[in-house]
């Protein structure tokens, strides 16, 4: 009879060992966490949490403002995805640091701009002008697609705009030097100081310091550019349940318009706006 009693203790024990472990699979599972930068990147997060919520899922938002920290953290797995990147930028991350990860799909375009203190358009910018860009060599390409698509400057043959460097310059009509020696999160303190003869830097970091793009920009990027952001994960794992849940409510018609409505012009969704 004692026998008979102990083995029904363990067998009672094992299953309530295997329902926890049950229980905290079925919650690993369910929860997300996504690295994004501050603004719209994490608005954006945070409103798809209230949607992906309703579907079971536990989506937190880990805000991070710096360009070289969330795929680190997504590719030694602190983080289950990240919202901050355009595929350029990921590319260049990967053949730098060899790191897993992939795109899942893109959601948003925060776009490019010129801003300048001393003139009102592009064509204005004189002879042997200095202008101030970011030191991420990702987003060469970007800052010269402005000039190369007034005539300014031109490529060598067959480079891709998004490909682009520097180093790609093989005509510069006005001379015009970058100056690629600061972060990006200092550029909006360098338009505002006037430095320069223009500075080029993404809207997520104007918005960021009051700075209106489609205001205050004197040439800004479309929703042709080839640059949208994109919501990654680790090599393998796009196509998981999780990841492909959260890029659809990402991609609805929900956040396009959410977009919209908060960001104006200055966030171009994924799609124009459009249904897809």
């Amino acid at each position: 009879m004692k026998k008979s009693l102990v083995l029904l203790g363990a067998v009672l024990l094992s299953a309530s060992l295997a329902g926890c472990g049950s229980s905290g699979a079925k919650e690993e599972a369910s929860k997300i966490v996504v690295a994004a930068s501050p603004t719209p990147h994490g608005e954006v997060v945070k409103h798809a949490a209230e949607e992906m919520k309703k579907k079971g899922y536990d989506v937190e938002v880990k805000i991070v403002n710096d360009y070289k920290v969330p795929n680190k953290l997504l590719d030694e797995g602190d983080v289950d995805a990240n919202l901050f990147q355009h595929i350029p930028y990921l590319n260049a991350e990967k053949k730098t640091h060899h790191y897993k990860i992939e795109e899942v799909g893109k959601v948003f375009t925060t776009p490019m701009g010129v801003y300048s203190k001393k003139y009102k358009k592009l064509d204005e910018i004189p002879d042997g002008a200095e202008i101030f860009v970011s030191s991420n060599p990702a987003e060469e390409g970007r800052f010269l697609s402005f000039f190369v698509n007034e005539g300014v400057i031109k490529l060598k043959d067959g480079v891709k705009i998004e490909d682009a460097k520097f180093r790609d310059i093989v005509e510069n009509k006005k001379n015009l030097k970058f100056n690629n020696k600061q972060s990006a999160e200092f550029l909006p303190k360098t338009y505002k100081n006037g430095e320069g003869a223009a500075v080029i830097m993404n809207s997520n970091y104007a918005i960021d310091n009051g700075i209106i793009p489609h205001k205050d920009a004197i040439a800004l990027e479309d929703e042709s550019s080839p640059f949208a952001n994109i919501l990654a994960v680790q090599e393998g794992h796009k196509n998981d349940k999780k990841f492909q849940d959260l890029i659809k409510v990402l991609q609805s018609q929900d956040m396009k318009e959410y977009i919209t409505k908060e960001f104006g012009q200055d966030v171009i969704p994924y799609g124009g706006g459009k249904e897809k």
